[in-house]
């Protein structure tokens, strides 16, 4: 029986991604989801691929930041698909390579219990072009996904995780459900459900 959920923010749980919304702010908006794109397909490394993609949003006020982050575009079935699981017992988490100011702010509209992500670096009100935080290397799902089981007392075959890049592959390794969303050929090769339309409530049928 699943007892933990755990999902992706951007291109999962939201549709798209959060910094190349970001990027477009800036007329930078192909130069940044090209990185994105080699990122999320595996050949570019994750944490290298975050520091580029950050570093050219240095200056941008931290005002756009929170504005773009508050209107972001959820997916289609988000919010049921985390209500559901909801009733069924399970705790709901969200694991994110992208920001806090999406995710946190994401939380109460989509109903998951707890959200780890990133921060950008804020100084006099614009972005520095720097970012710390929970998620920043490729194997940083997998380890935190390992230590909630722990505090949690879950094992893999009761935790579903959902995703849709390379940085996901992590905590696919330790779960008995494995999602891949609408997800790059890497990631659907380690999958044990596939689903390819933008619909969360999807997975509903397959669990």
């Amino acid at each position: 029986m699943l007892k933990l959920a755990v999902f992706d923010f951007d291109s999962t749980l939201m549709d798209g991604e959060t910094i190349d919304f970001f990027a477009e702010e800036l007329g930078i908006a192909e130069e940044v989801a090209f990185i994105t794109e080699e990122a999320m397909s595996g050949r570019l490394d994750f944490f290298e691929s975050l520091q580029q993609r950050v570093g050219l949003l240095k200056g941008l006020d931290y005002s756009v930041v929170e504005r773009i982050s508050h209107s972001l575009p959820y997916m289609p079935g988000a919010k049921e698909t985390i209500a559901e699981l909801k009733k069924r017992g399970m705790t709901v988490v969200c694991f994110s390579g992208g920001f806090r100011t999406a995710t946190s702010y994401a939380k109460n509209i989509l109903g998951y219990d707890a959200d780890f992500s990133n921060a950008l670096h804020v100084k006099d009100g614009k972005l520095t072009g720097l970012v710390g935080g929970d998620m920043m290397f490729n194997f940083s799902k997998g380890d935190m996904l390992v230590r909630l089981q722990s505090i949690l007392g879950i094992n893999e075959e009761e935790t579903l995780v959902c995703g849709d890049g390379a940085n996901d592959l992590s905590m696919f390794a330790h779960a008995g459900t494995r999602v891949a969303f609408c997800g790059r050929e890497i990631l659907k090769k380690e999958a044990n459900i596939i689903v390819e339309t933008k619909d969360l409530t999807q997975i509903l049928k397959k669990i």
